[in-house]
């Protein structure tokens, strides 16, 4: 059974902590809207702000639906999953914003990463206002082995300049699948 906890303490912060991979989830308040799962990684790239504040990076990506559904209402979901030791499954709810590599925020958001990598290709901060932080058993999530990170992502962006990242937004990120925009 599942357990609601007043805040991230120092147990379930060293657990998600060393979780190489999250889960964000979104919608938009249209019901007739697509929910969004996206799964994250690299590390550096999330951090706990405090006990009901936690921030991650977004880079660019073939969508941009969190953030579209973030400037729509603000809900959203952060879930870790342990693939490795005890089972346990791990949810932020709460509400969150987004801050863009345009905005003058930016590099206040990014100075609380204290090891991000290479942030050439960060589109926005991510900040979540956690409301409830819950656990489950995670019984049926199977037991997996990290490899590697993978590091596409970073070098396919490291091709691009900072004009080029302008347009990619402009053209590839301007509005999420159901036409919510995006910046």
């Amino acid at each position: 059974m599942g357990k609601v906890y007043p805040e991230i303490d120092g147990r379930l912060r060293d657990f998600i902590e060393a979780q190489p991979l999250f889960f964000v989830a979104t919608a938009p308040s249209d019901v007739e809207g697509h929910v969004n799962v996206s799964p994250k990684g690299m590390r550096g790239t999330f951090v706990i702000l405090g006990p009901h504040r936690v921030a991650y990076l977004d880079y660019h990506g073939s969508g941009a639906e969190t953030i579209a559904h973030l400037r729509d209402n603000g809900r959203i979901t952060v879930m870790f999953c342990a693939f490795d030791g005890p089972p346990k499954i791990v949810r932020l709810h709460g509400r969150g914003s987004s801050v863009a590599v345009t905005e003058e925020a930016f590099a206040d958001r990014l100075a609380a990463f204290p090891a991000p990598p290479d942030v050439h290709a960060v589109r926005a901060v991510i900040t979540i206002d956690v409301e409830r932080v819950s656990d489950s058993c995670g019984y049926a999530v199977p037991l997996m082995d990290l490899r590697a990170e993978r590091d596409l992502l970073l070098t396919s962006h490291s091709r691009r300049s900072a004009d080029d990242l302008v347009v990619y937004r402009a053209t590839r990120n301007a509005a999420s699948i159901d036409g919510l925009p995006v910046f």
